[in-house]
């Protein structure tokens, strides 16, 4: 892989990551387990917001969902798609996961990292995994997932290494198939009443 490719994030077609055969493949509900009423999310790497809008449905009108893509295309995409179907509570941002300056310190109740990090360029890494515990609030958790294989920039002993900045609540272990996924929460304290 070139130097020039490795100081990029992937980005992918609209239409690869919003459509009726991944709907088939993956519940767009599938993580409303960890959000809650009135509840603020950050949906970091939204894409074209297959999870964004589930996860704005579940916080409710009174609630928050940050949408945050680096592709300026997908970022608009969701700005206008919440624009157009009334959803006042998405905010969409078209920034890297490792500058989230528009979002307060300890202001997210969970963070939604599917796909994420393996995405971005490798240099941004240990810069997203800190905004990521800047935003959580104490005892919020976060899911995060990277993929393997040929088309991730996190191996093995990266991964570990993005784990051991957290609390590990819940994750699989190798040897992986497709990804390598989590459930963590911030400061190594997760909240005893599970909210």
């Amino acid at each position: 892989m070139t130097d020039q490719k490795l100081n990029r994030d992937r980005h992918f077609p609209v239409i690869l990551l919003n459509n009726f055969i991944r709907r088939l493949a993956s519940n767009p509900s599938k993580y409303s387990q960890h959000v809650k009423q009135d509840g603020v999310v950050a949906d970091l790497g939204c894409g074209p917001g297959f999870y964004t809008f589930p996860l704005a449905d579940e916080v409710g009108e009174k609630g928050r969902v940050y949408a945050v893509d680096s592709d300026e295309k997908a970022a608009g995409y969701v700005a206008k798609k919440a624009a157009r179907m009334n959803y006042q509570n998405i905010e969409a941002h078209a920034s890297s996961a490792a500058s989230l300056g528009f979002i307060q310190d300890g202001s997210v109740d969970f963070v939604l990292a599917d796909g994420l990090i393996c995405c971005m360029a490798p240099q941004d890494h240990a810069a997203a995994v800190a905004e990521i515990k800047r935003v959580l609030k104490h005892g919020a958790r976060a899911y995060i997932m990277t993929t393997t294989g040929r088309i991730s920039f996190v191996d093995d002993q990266e991964w570990e290494s993005i784990l051991s900045e957290f609390k590990v609540e819940e994750r699989n272990y190798a040897p992986y198939k497709l990804s390598r996924w989590a459930v963590v929460s911030k400061n190594g304290v997760a909240d005893p009443q599970g909210e």
